[in-house]
């Protein structure tokens, strides 16, 4: 019988119009799971606060005063999304036997949560939320989702689609990823590396209750970026392969330059040589800046910085039922 003691691990960002909703739902559907035994009683809800700048940590710090169900974690400033769901899960896997990350907008459906325990309990080590469909996404986003997934696949990175941050690790899953200590993080296409039997589970995706979505534009950009240079190193190729050509087609041009002028043929090109220096250069300067973010990650890998700087920490065993521990 493999242990039932579940945490939810939830990235919050500027989220206090919608925490207080989000939190009962949450702690009302830990309990149905504990009421039919599908998890244990000692499982909990841990909200991470990745450097909110409104009222988020007030609000998590007096949920966990409340109900002992609830901890917490605050960042000392923004890290990012994929950031403050490494922290929770790290946190996480010392008390829990399986971990679900899950965003704090619940548009992904907790209550898919039963199929992923189930899934768990018959042996996956990592289980992946897929969207049914990107319904409840406006035209630019589902479409620059789709071609961001597809570019991932044509650069040889291994992504599943439609597969964002909702998902469940178990505790080998998560003592595994602990082993990966790169700064430069995209644990979606991290985690299904690590070769675990895995399973999915579909789920709709529900209207925002409350706020808006705090992926911006610069931040989907960036996440994008993130995980190409992370997970590929194929743009490097083709940068070799296109340099290679130009390279052919620059000597098929000089033989062709030799040629007129041994016949006579000076012909003004005046046109033709600001066009090839245009593309050349244009063609340069593009190289320049897909070799300068992979060094760029390779310099912030070097120097070996922390991923994230925990603030704050509200935590309370388990065990421990009068009083709350916090610790700074």
């Amino acid at each position: 019988m493999r242990g039932n003691v579940l945490y939810l691990v939830v990235p919050c960002y500027n989220e206090e119009e919608g925490l207080g909703y989000t939190a009962r739902v949450m702690a009302e559907k830990l309990e149905a799971l504990v009421r039919i035994g599908k998890i244990d009683k000692k499982s909990r809800i841990l909200l991470v606060d990745d450097g909110s700048g409104d009222n988020t940590w007030k609000i998590i710090f007096g949920l966990c005063r409340q109900d002992n169900r609830f901890c917490g974690i605050r960042f000392a400033r923004n890290y990012g999304h994929q950031s403050a769901i490494l922290a929770g899960m790290m946190k996480a896997r010392i008390h829990a036997d399986m971990v679900v990350t899950i965003d704090a907008d619940l548009q992904q459906d907790i209550e898919a949560l039963d199929r992923f325990i189930q899934c768990y309990l018959e042996g996956a080590e990592i289980v992946y939320g897929i969207r049914n469909n990107r319904n409840t996404d406006g035209f630019f986003k589902k479409t620059t989702a789709t071609c961001f997934y597809r570019l991932m696949e044509l650069l040889g990175c291994h992504i599943i689609p439609n597969h964002a941050d909702y998902r469940l690790l178990s505790k080998a899953a998560l003592d595994a990823l602990a082993e990966y200590k790169e700064v430069n993080l995209f644990l979606r296409g991290l985690i299904p590396t690590m070769g675990f039997v895995s399973d999915v589970v579909y789920f709709d995706v529900k209207k925002r209750e409350a706020g808006r979505s705090k992926y911006t534009l610069r931040k989907m950009f960036s996440l994008a970026v993130d995980g190409i240079t992370s997970m590929s190193i194929r743009p490097l190729r083709l940068i070799t392969v296109l340099g290679f050509m130009v390279s052919l087609f620059s000597c098929g041009m000089m033989i062709k330059c030799l040629i007129d002028w041994a016949l006579g043929n000076n012909l003004q090109g005046y046109t033709t040589t600001l066009l090839v220096s245009l593309i050349l250069g244009g063609l340069t300067l593009f190289s320049l800046g897909i070799v300068g973010e992979y060094v760029g990650k390779i310099y912030l890998e070097t120097k070996s910085r922390p991923r994230y700087i925990v603030d704050a920490v509200i935590w309370k065993e388990p065990e421990e039922l009068s009083e709350t521990e916090e610790e700074c």
